[in-house]
């Protein structure tokens, strides 16, 4: 995966002390892929999420040599259908100078790995339809877009609308 000059990657669990590299990683992320507006979270909210009480995903980190060089974060999904669980991967993300070593592959399939031994039918993520880079790797991979189904989201005041029982249009 790595070549002998650079080392040899390891992808382990993120800890609590990783969460500043891997708010910047979700900047990164977020800027590399001109995503439409800011990253509002802050470290806070990342260690909540992962650390937190009541942790709602978690994270593992890819380092060279000790250096954190990527992530994935992904969360529990389940299908009624199937009636098995499922990870759905929020972000994956590998430095650009770390790119071409087999690294975005790896941290896929320790997902896989870790879907399969959950007992789960299913690994799935969203791409920016403009992240053509990302789209190839992921069709070689033998990753499928869904016809059949359409993302939809309820946020700000559509969804504090909703939420409080007031009109929705």
């Amino acid at each position: 995966m790595i070549d002998e000059a650079r080392g040899q990657a390891v992808i382990r669990p993120a800890e609590p002390a990783d969460v500043p590299v891997l708010h910047r990683f979700i900047v990164e992320l977020a800027e590399a892929e001109d995503f439409p507006g800011e990253v509002s979270a802050e470290p806070r909210d990342v260690e909540r999420a992962l650390f937190g009480d009541r942790p709602v995903a978690e994270a593992v980190v890819a380092t060279v040599d000790a250096e954190p060089v990527g992530f994935a974060l992904y969360y529990p999904t389940y299908s009624t259908i199937l009636g098995r669980p499922g990870i759905h991967l929020e972000d994956l993300y590998v430095r650009p100078e770390w790119r071409g070593n087999g690294l975005g592959r790896a941290l896929l399939a320790h997902l896989a790995e870790v879907a399969v031994r959950r007992g789960g039918a299913r690994l799935e993520w969203w791409v920016l339809r403009t992240n053509d880079p990302a789209l190839r790797f992921y069709r070689r991979l033998r990753a499928r877009a869904l016809d059949e189904i359409e993302v939809l989201r309820l946020d700000g005041d559509a969804l504090r609308g909703l939420a409080g029982g007031g009109p929705t249009g």
